[in-house]
């Protein structure tokens, strides 16, 4: 049988000096000092992992700030562990991953890492909506939560009082987005399941409404009420510019110069600032021309063609013209997105072609192909229609002011922009 290992001592640990090479001094029961030739000293556990038996070094601390009896009790532990079977250094690992999931995967941690990829896949206004509703509604109670310790009843007491307060619109979307959140931390490693998969069932649903909008025969008022109204000419203009190109409120509001072609007389929005991913060119009219005419005055040294108030470096706010229709009193009878179907209506009741309108709109087009195919011609198709919903606009303004008539003639002609 081999001599059994003499054990180390405190007086003989003192006296430890370094030499040319490393070198180890043995206690026993696996317990090593590894001696550098740096002078520093670490503690090891040598021992054979319980399934493949191959030899294995665990660290365990520095000498002597891991003291030789503390050491002794750090190895008493493993092996006891090893008795029934468990690696002492898998095991630590584990206990250590899930004391930095605690401080690491953090609820707005994840949030951030899964923000920063959704918001690739979605227009900058509706990204900078989903980060408010984060900030506003759940990064207060959850922020520093670790992933790991999200569950159902929490998110659901959470959102209680946001649905008791009727806004059930915003529980539908905040548990849409807490759900993808969960989930890239499931395909991110950091969580087993996502616990708040069903979470939706639990609440009201919200009933479809259509957006606010005017009936056709209202059209009048409606430019009357935003020739008087003591609104910003520009805001007046951003109306307008979205009632003639039929557009949605944040496609109006992020409006570029350099997107605006004079010479073709069209404009094209690039697909990351469009609903549906998808590039999107509208013909422009005498009177959209007019508008812009008006507006470089405003903004033509500016990257944005409505510039925002507080920094005229970035757009107008999405919901600018929406608060001008609000305090021109028209709250629960249009929204400045009702202005798309306000117009959607008008041109299906004077017969135009169906399909064009949806084009005009942006909706997408389920044949995919034929969408690619034809659309250079749908915007040639698409030029007559547009100017005359242009020219009923320009009608339905007559004896107001209208933004996109301040560059007509006498004679109501508008002017040429070359």
């Amino acid at each position: 049988m081999p001599a059994p290992a003499l054990r180390l001592s405190d007086r003989q640990l003192k006296a430890v000096k370094a030499k040319d090479k490393d070198y180890v001094l043995s206690d026993g029961d696996g317990l090593q000092l590894r001696v550098r030739s740096n002078g520093s000293m670490l503690w090891n556990f040598n021992y054979r992992e319980p399934v493949t038996k191959n030899r294995i070094n665990m660290g365990l601390g520095t000498y002597p700030e891991l003291s030789l009896a503390n050491a002794r009790k750090k190895v008493v532990e493993a092996r006891e562990l090893l008795a029934q079977g468990i690696d002492p250094k898998v095991q630590r690992n584990a206990q250590d991953e899930a004391k930095r999931a605690e401080t690491e995967h953090t609820f707005e941690n994840v949030a951030t890492a899964w923000f920063e990829l959704k918001k690739d896949s979605v227009t900058p206004a509706y990204a900078e909506d989903i980060w408010r509703s984060l900030t506003l509604h759940v990064f207060p109670d959850l922020k520093t939560t670790p992933l790991s310790k999200i569950t159902a009843p929490i998110v659901i007491e959470l959102l209680r009082p946001i649905e008791a307060k009727g806004s059930l619109e915003t529980v539908k979307r905040l548990s849409q987005r807490l759900n993808e959140i969960m989930t890239y931390g499931v395909n991110s490693g950091l969580i087993f399941a996502n616990p708040l998969s069903g979470i939706r069932a639990v609440f009201k649903k919200p009933k479809k409404q259509n957006m606010a909008a005017l009936r056709p025969d209202e059209l009048s008022e409606l430019m009357i009420e935003i020739a008087n109204a003591s609104i910003k000419r520009i805001t007046r203009c951003l109306i307008e510019w979205q009632l003639h190109t039929m557009t949605r409120p944040a496609e109006a509001a992020t409006t570029r110069w350099a997107d605006i072609n004079f010479d073709k007389r069209i404009w094209t929005i690039p697909p990351e600032r469009m609903k549906k991913r998808r590039p999107h060119t509208i013909p422009l009219t005498d009177q959209a021309l007019s508008l812009l005419e008006t507006l470089k005055q405003l903004s033509g040294n500016r990257e944005y063609v409505f510039p925002s108030d507080r920094n005229p470096r970035t757009h107008a706010n999405s919901q600018t013209a929406n608060m001008a229709l609000k305090r021109m009193g028209f709250q629960d009878r249009l929204v400045s997105h009702g202005l798309r179907s306000m117009a959607s209506t008008i041109l299906n009741e004077h017969g135009w072609d169906p399909e064009l309108i949806e084009v005009a709109l942006a909706h997408v087009d389920k044949d995919e192909v034929r969408s690619a195919y034809n659309r250079t011609d749908y915007i040639e198709r698409r030029r007559p229609m547009m100017a005359w919903w242009s020219e009923h606009i320009q009608k339905a303004a007559t004896g107001s002011l209208s933004a996109s008539a301040i560059n007509q003639t006498r004679d109501g002609n508008v002017v040429p922009i070359r």
